[in-house]
């Protein structure tokens, strides 16, 4: 009996399934807005746009006229005229100042001693206080201003006391503090751009989730699973022809990211606040090498977890769930900063959050470190693909009830 065709048949699975599922679901509106709109394309803008929102309030704060309500304004003209050339406009006083800054009347709120003229006549230290809620982030860039205001002119007017007694100014600072800041204007960005790694995640996880969860509980919900397995083709070759199609959505998705960025970072005025940041070609091309493997190892996680449901809905809360679990690396890295060890990069999710980072530094990422990454990750695809295919093998699976 010649086996040859059947042979050639078994060869040509691979491509036929992955076909066959791309062509199916870019017919599939839900699938397509998912992986080539939604996230790719809307979420760069969005990104973009709430980061060009708080830089812009920062240099609004930082810049523009800052009115600041002063109680005991009469108190201290000098200090008050020190202040406007500084662009603090001086406001009304407030009843209660603790009050005023817990609801957001005001950022910040001076109060000047009554005894403030006499003490500074005596040549007293005197005191002023700054009221103000820490917790309110866009509050953080008024006081820092207003405090140095304040403190500028505390150091101006000590130095003319010291002069009027015959003393150089430099007596009371007999140690001067030189502060060399070694961050560059790139790799300041980071602390920004913190949570783009976990983006770029998110994005290919989105670009093939409604996809794995259509090729596996979808099919098995629609009693199409069961004559796919009932062809005499090896069920590990039906599994890759899934995956590819799930990794080529997926790839696409992170390209469309990729080409939104290096557009649309161009509109960030990072350069206003002292930053440079560079979303072009050549972080494109890094990030695109880190998240490749990483592409493969969430394409099989997607489809080993979507193949324990049996309904198009409970994949997709199960899958949700797993959507989670990419942004670990982030919050350890935002809440807890660590030196990066090489074997780190061999973790996936950790490695790509990693070189990511450091692309954004402007530091580079090594051969050794790409490596590891690619490596450490591949591994895990491997095994989640194994996995897998053992949960393709159960007659259990191509069953809807």
């Amino acid at each position: 009996m010649n086996t040859a065709p059947a042979k050639r048949q078994r060869s040509r699975a691979f491509l036929t399934v992955f076909l066959k599922e791309v062509k199916e679901n870019l017919r599939d509106r839900r699938t397509l807005i998912s992986a080539f709109l939604t996230g790719p394309l809307l979420g760069p803008v969005i990104f973009v746009m709430l980061i060009n929102i708080t830089l812009n309030r920062e240099l609004d704060k930082a810049e523009k006229p800052l009115p600041v309500p002063v109680i005991g304004a009469e108190y201290a003209p000098n200090l008050l005229d020190a202040l406007r050339a500084g662009g603090v406009v001086p406001g009304a006083a407030v009843a209660d100042p603790a009050l005023a800054v817990r609801k957001q009347d005001a950022d910040v709120v001076l109060r000047i001693a009554s005894d403030y003229g006499k003490a500074w006549r005596k040549g007293e230290p005197v005191q002023v206080e700054l009221f103000y809620d820490s917790s309110q982030r866009d509050a953080n860039t008024s006081v820092e201003r207003v405090t140095r205001l304040v403190e500028s002119y505390a150091r101006q007017q000590g130095a003319m006391r010291l002069v009027a007694r015959g003393m150089s100014p430099s007596t009371a600072w007999p140690l001067q503090v030189a502060r060399r800041d070694q961050a560059t204007p790139q790799s300041r960005a980071v602390l920004m751009f913190a949570m783009l790694p976990y983006f770029f995640v998110i994005t290919i996880f989105m670009g093939g989730m409604y996809l794995a969860i259509d090729l596996t509980a979808g099919e098995r919900e629609r009693q199409s699973l069961e004559p796919l397995f009932a062809n005499p083709v090896p069920r590990w070759k039906i599994l890759c022809g899934k995956l590819a199609a799930i990794g080529v959505f997926s790839t696409t998705s992170l390209l469309i990211s990729l080409l939104a960025f290096a557009v649309i970072g161009q509109f960030i005025p990072a350069e206003k606040i002292g930053m440079e940041l560079d979303l072009g070609v050549h972080f494109a091309a890094y990030v695109l090498l880190l998240m490749l493997p990483l592409v493969l190892l969430l394409s099989a996680l997607q489809s080993m977890v979507a193949a324990f449901a049996k309904s198009y809905r409970e994949a997709q809360t199960y899958l949700s769930l797993l959507m989670l679990v990419p942004i670990i690396p982030s919050l350890l890295l935002s809440f807890m900063p660590i030196k990066a060890q090489a074997w780190m990069y061999a973790i996936p999710l950790l490695g790509q959050n990693l070189g990511i980072m450091q692309l954004l530094r402007g530091d580079g990422v090594s051969a050794g470190q790409i490596g590891l990454c690619l490596a450490g990750t591949l591994a895990a695809a491997l095994v989640a693909i194994l996995a897998t295919i053992q949960l393709y093998r159960s007659e259990r699976l191509a069953i809807s009830a």
